[in-house]
């Protein structure tokens, strides 16, 4: 059984519907994106929230991964670090819930949060405190940490932090594990972008992007930054919304298709396709399997709201993964 560890912000996602886009127009955050903001915009944004009703859940792009793998089966482990505090304890008591094995450093700084605003067309834009998750530095890596995994997963959002970034994927590579980047978000592949292809073309096997994160990284339309991304690694995925995805390696490349679900909030639809795609891959399925199952799982998603399954939708993925491994 093939062991993933993932790295990235740990997190706590606070979910808000909105029935306009006057707050995002009112903060500066353009629909779609993820933006940081510093500790008072965050209260303030906190503030403003209340009376709308929110739904607090642990959240974070390489957790949520982590966390759906996790539920498919395979043994996991997170790396991140939380403040010592309410939310930081929800957090760690989220990855006990879902069996991961977590590796969580402490700060004084009060733990994360992203702010995700879902809007009545179902997308959802990110206003991130990134607190005591900033924090996290290479000193605070070791090779002990990285021994014993056949993979290795990291989030996009860490890029703030190239040290980190460098210092994660070199251990993980001499540990000779399968890396894979989600590129997270296109504002960060904007201001990061010759960071980015450095990793991609040097460490990473698997990249997964949507079709914004695409066209930022080669100002190219889903199909032709699909044949873009592949340059840079062995495995190439370019997601497209309701439309499905692409996958590409070498001179194979599959069209996706996607299960039709009303979709309501769009949070955690990629690191979940990311979840389900690395564990077929870890399973040993071929390509177009993996993405079916990344599929399979994103659609299930975006049909609630927030990054989290119910068990009898995890039951559904499984017998959908088994009868995939069946026909294979």
């Amino acid at each position: 059984m093939k062991r993933i560890l993932g790295i990235g912000n740990a997190l706590v996602d606070v979910l808000v519907n909105l029935p306009n886009d006057s707050l995002l127009n009112e903060f500066n955050l353009p629909k779609g994106s993820m933006q940081h903001v510093d500790e008072a915009t965050a209260n303030c944004l906190w503030e403003k929230i209340q009376p709308l009703g929110t739904q607090v859940v642990a959240g974070g792009s390489a957790a949520n991964t982590i966390a759906g793998i996790a539920q498919l089966g395979l043994p996991c482990t997170f790396i991140g670090k939380t403040g010592n505090d309410d939310l930081g304890h929800r957090f760690a008591a989220d990855q006990t819930t879902h069996g991961i094995r977590s590796l969580l450093l402490k700060s004084t700084t009060a733990t994360g949060r992203c702010t995700v605003s879902i809007t009545p067309d179902a997308e959802r834009t990110m206003a991130t405190y990134l607190g005591a998750a900033i924090e996290l530095t290479p000193k605070d890596l070791n090779e002990q940490m990285f021994e014993g995994y056949d993979y290795f997963h990291i989030e996009g959002y860490l890029v703030q932090n190239h040290d980190l970034v460098r210092c994660a994927v070199a251990l993980a590579k001499s540990k000779q594990q399968i890396i894979s980047l989600d590129l997270a978000s296109y504002n960060v592949v904007e201001e990061n972008l010759e960071f980015l292809r450095d990793i991609l073309h040097n460490y990473v096997d698997i990249v997964f992007a949507n079709e914004a994160e695409a066209e930022a990284f080669t100002g190219k339309q889903p199909r032709e930054a699909l044949d873009e991304l592949a340059k840079y690694c062995s495995i190439a995925v370019v997601k497209i919304g309701k439309h499905g995805s692409f996958v590409k390696s070498g001179d194979k490349c599959y069209t996706i298709q996607p299960y039709p679900t009303k979709a309501i909030d769009a949070t955690g639809a990629g690191d979940l396709y990311a979840a389900g795609f690395l564990y077929a891959h870890a399973s040993g399925l071929p390509l177009d399997k993996c993405g079916d199952i990344g599929s399979f799982v994103s659609d299930k998603v975006v049909g609630v709201i927030g990054p989290k399954l119910s068990e009898t939708a995890w039951e559904s993925i499984r017998k959908h993964v088994n009868k995939l491994r069946v026909e294979n």
